[in-house]
């Protein structure tokens, strides 16, 4: 069996508010917990009225305080909104008061638009200080330094494991050349996957960090009691992607039965492609997709996600999946 982990946007469902995603999102937690997942991850995401959990690190401290064991993280933080010195200070607090279970992943795009980059006061630059961020960040977390003028109070010596995320080679490359566990948002974004993992694989160099390349899959669940249900809920994520693409981001809509007619064949392309690594249908279905995809990837972990409008519902698929993976090998 390998590890399993969960991918948390903290959806708003159509009809539901920032606060009852917020407590779903808790809820889920604390059933994942107790299913038996690894990792707890939320992401960071702006000016995006579908999702609530844009001061992540605020919402990681809120599922971390309400569950006991699961290690809970950034999946991730978008480091060019911030000054590294201010996200150690969040994730060294973190790690103060939940020690051993906080996690850091890093990404390099914006997680919204220009307009709302501005408003974050960060420049906006191409993304080419990112690794200089990334290791000046990993230096707040090391070892206490004599040297060191800048501190991170709380967050020197807590060694806050940092991972590297990407949808392209650039992640991949940076991941394997600081020597770092390496996260590709395949959920989304699968087309440079074989790619890049194969850059991270071939060209990672062993660090103090990690001695040999650790890879995280991300993929889409949407498991119910047969495959039609499984469909059903999955077009909420459908309906709410094509609305992404087409410049109209809104709440979770609620599923619909024939989502094909709803978006037309050319929307319906675009979500196919990017929503690709998707285990849909009945436990017998999602145990078949899921098991091509790690035989396929042969991952060191996989985190999964899935935006499913009713609460119950969502619950249950992620259930389901670790059951499944559970008696995975």
């Amino acid at each position: 069996m390998i590890p399993f982990s969960v991918l948390d946007l903290s959806p708003i469902p159509e009809g539901a508010t920032a606060g009852d995603a917020l407590r779903n999102t808790l809820d889920l937690a604390r059933h994942a917990e107790a299913c038996g997942y690894n990792r707890f991850w939320l992401a960071e995401h702006h000016n995006m009225p579908g999702i609530a959990s844009a001061a992540t690190s605020v919402v990681i401290g809120h599922v971390a305080g309400g569950t006991k064991t699961i290690r809970v993280g950034a999946g991730g933080v978008m480091l060019p909104n911030h000054a590294p010195l201010v996200i150690a200070e969040h994730f060294g607090t973190l790690a103060t008061l939940y020690p051993g279970r906080i996690d850091l992943g890093l990404g390099r795009a914006p997680g919204t638009d220009m307009g709302t980059a501005r408003a974050l006061r960060r420049g906006l630059g191409n993304g080419d200080e990112f690794p200089q961020d990334v290791v000046e960040l990993m230096d707040y977390l090391d070892d206490e330094k004599p040297e060191r003028t800048v501190r991170a109070v709380p967050g020197t010596g807590t060694h806050v494991p940092v991972w590297i995320l990407g949808s392209s080679l650039y992640g991949a490359q940076l991941a394997a050349y600081l020597g770092l566990p390496y996260a590709f948002a395949s959920h989304f974004a699968p087309a440079a996957l074989e790619q890049a993992l194969e850059v991270y694989r071939e060209t990672f160099r062993p660090s103090k960090h990690l001695d040999k390349p650790y890879f995280m899959l991300a993929l889409n669940v949407f498991a119910g009691e047969s495959d039609e249900e499984g469909r059903f809920v999955k077009s909420s994520m459908q309906q709410g992607f094509a609305n992404l693409r087409s410049g109209r981001p809104g709440r979770l809509p609620r599923p619909v039965e024939d989502v094909e007619t709803l978006l037309g064949p050319a929307l319906m392309a675009m979500v196919d492609a990017a929503l690709a690594c998707s285990a849909t249908g009945s436990p017998d279905t999602v145990r078949c997709e899921l098991r091509k995809f790690i035989e396929r990837y042969a991952p060191d972990e996989v985190i999964l996600t899935g935006q499913i409008h009713d609460p119950a519902a969502r619950l249950r698929s992620f259930e389901i999946a670790a059951d499944i993976l559970k008696t995975t090998a």
